[in-house]
């Protein structure tokens, strides 16, 4: 329970260490954000096959990890339906025309869209401790802990355009980083409830990843001619977690 605690802890905090290193740099280029969420992407993409997938498919077979990852898809999907929010980032586009209530307005609909994402991948974190495996689920928490920090430099820039004050503006990116520390309570406690429901849990979780990096970082990360850069880095990220989980999973 104290390392799936710490594990929480360290996975809310990466919000919270990336957010102090936005307010050091404050604004970044597109082609620098579009970098390093590919590579966000690629870790993402790491974790959720060989720390959630893989174990789903190992413990429950292919129909219940197939269900599972429908239904985290379609989790996903139906909140981002029913809950209003953006997911395009607006640090580049924070006109000098607009109101401030207006830039403020917006900047809180693409935030609310990172917290709500936040959510599964904190159930991610918690769910992976019911493998028993802690490798593994270190591995999981790990990798959305790396994708955390980027993300947590990028909200920065956009809050303080549109006027928040600096105070405010940490507690928010501080707060997207709590939704996580709750979801890996979840995760964890729901697992450890009925080990029966852990192949569907897994795949659930994995499936949710899939869908942010498929619906979300992927579409934005090759919008704005930085593509292949990001590809890369998508790359480069998964590549990194293969070392990861060879060396200590």
């Amino acid at each position: 329970m104290k390392l799936v605690l710490l594990t929480a802890l360290g996975v809310g905090g990466a919000t919270a260490f990336g957010a102090v290193l936005g307010f050091i740099f404050k604004k970044f280029s597109h082609k620098f954000e579009d970098i390093i969420t590919g590579f966000a992407a690629g870790v993402m993409l790491a974790a959720a096959l060989m720390g959630l997938i893989i174990p789903a498919l190992e413990d429950g077979g292919i129909l219940k990890t197939v269900v599972g990852i429908f239904l985290g898809a379609v989790f996903l999907n139906l909140m981002d339906a029913f809950i209003p929010h953006s997911h395009q980032s607006v640090g580049q586009d924070l006109g000098n025309k607009a109101t401030e209530k207006r830039k403020s307005d917006k900047v809180m609909l693409f935030v609310l869209a990172i917290a709500i994402h936040n959510f599964p991948e904190g159930i991610a974190a918690g769910v992976g401790f019911g493998t028993g495996e802690i490798g593994k689920a270190l591995t999981v928490a790990g990798g959305i802990a790396l994708q955390n920090i980027p993300e947590g430099m990028i909200i920065i820039g956009p809050m303080l355009l549109a006027g928040m004050g600096k105070t405010k503006t940490f507690l928010i990116a501080l707060a997207t980083g709590l939704v996580e520390v709750v979801g890996t309570f979840v995760g964890y406690f729901a697992v450890n409830l009925s080990t029966a429901i852990l192949p569907i849990a897994l795949a659930f979780a994995g499936g949710t990843m899939l869908y942010i990096i498929s619906d979300e970082m992927i579409p934005e990360t090759h919008a704005h001619g930085n593509e292949r850069g990001a590809t890369y880095a998508l790359l480069a990220g998964f590549c990194l977690m293969l070392f990861v989980d060879f060396y200590l999973g």
